[in-house]
């Protein structure tokens, strides 16, 4: 598939993308705790912005090009809130104080821009000269889909030990780091060495799960859209809410318990999509999924997740006066 973007399209984005990181950046210059209002309106900001952005690749490049920037950006964004769930674990586990959160998650969605920029590159040329390309993201889909589902299932203790991490464990070999904060500082000196501050760890803890998470990402949306325009900036997207979504959903996120199941679902579909698309390319007998047909499924399976889970929780509402009455 050619790309809808000319190197001057891609200039102006890349540059919009660096300039709206450094309105969260001059936003973040001083920790402060975040309040409900004010990541409401970062978010809706955040929300309203992709959303025009697909009313101009509708309007300027056809009907089919701005459904699958929908779709793409639609499955990014449900990928994303499960990312929140992980960053909400590991800023627990390292007890980052309320006013350096927002640091952080900037730190991890540069950290994440730039590896899915590399990514979505080797892909492209990946794709682009080889067939058998979409066979391995397909299977790579369907393997995280069906681990996720098995997690889900099993209830698997997602309770994160700091001194069990691998990284942590690594750049404590190579310096010594100190008990407390030292606001958003990587290093201090202390008793003249230099040492490294839990905010260096944390950052980086968040960084090598954004390698993890690139991984199911970007063939996620290459499931969608063999165009690495599209694949870049419904990424991009994506990744910019995230800093305001955590403080609107943090205290949501435990609520919506069959999120895993719903991701495993999406993730498994769009596997078998792309097996589809691979075996359309060896045998065209095969049919192929058209992409109207995957934001129906999609939208579904985040229906239903949705749904369920409030059901869900409206049941143990409703039992907790029941088990407070039998003690």
């Amino acid at each position: 598939m050619s790309s809808i973007a000319s190197p001057t399209l891609w200039f102006i984005t890349i540059g919009v993308v660096i300039a709206l990181l450094v309105v969260d950046f001059i936003a973040t210059r001083r920790p402060h705790e975040v309040k409900m209002k004010e990541a409401i309106a970062w978010s809706a900001f955040y929300v309203a912005l992709p959303l025009a952005f697909g009313l101009y690749i509708w309007n300027v490049h056809g009907g089919d090009r701005g459904l699958e920037y929908y779709t793409g950006y639609l499955v990014e964004k449900t990928l994303s809130v499960d990312n929140l769930f992980v960053f909400m674990l590991l800023l627990a586990a390292f007890a980052v104080p309320e006013v350096l959160k927002q640091r952080v998650l900037l730190y991890g969605i540069i950290g994440a821009l730039v590896l899915r920029g590399i990514f979505i590159a080797l892909g492209a040329a990946a794709l682009s000269r080889f067939d058998w390309v979409f066979l391995v993201f397909g299977a790579v889909l369907l393997l995280t889909g069906i681990k996720m589902l098995r997690d889900a299932v099993s209830g698997q203790d997602h309770e994160v030990d700091v001194s069990e991490m691998r990284l942590v464990k690594v750049m404590r070999r190579f310096m010594p780091v100190t008990d407390d904060y030292h606001g958003p500082r990587m290093t201090v000196v202390e008793k003249g060495t230099r040492m490294l501050t839990p905010f260096a760890l944390v950052t980086v803890a968040v960084l090598g799960t954004d390698i993890v998470f690139a991984v199911d990402s970007v063939p996620a949306v290459y499931g969608i859209t063999g165009d690495p325009y599209l694949v870049f900036v419904t990424n991009a997207f994506a990744l910019l809410g995230l800093r305001a979504l955590y403080f609107v959903l943090e205290g949501a996120l435990n609520a919506l318990e069959h999120l895993s199941y719903g991701l495993a679902a999406i993730l498994g579909f769009i596997g078998f999509k792309l097996v589809l698309h691979w075996a359309h390319l060896v045998w065209p007998s095969v049919p192929d999924v058209p992409t109207l047909m995957s934001l129906f499924v999609i939208v579904g399976i985040l229906g239903i997740t949705i749904t369920t889970s409030l059901i869900a929780n409206k049941r143990k509402k409703a039992a907790e006066p029941e088990s407070v009455g039998t003690h």
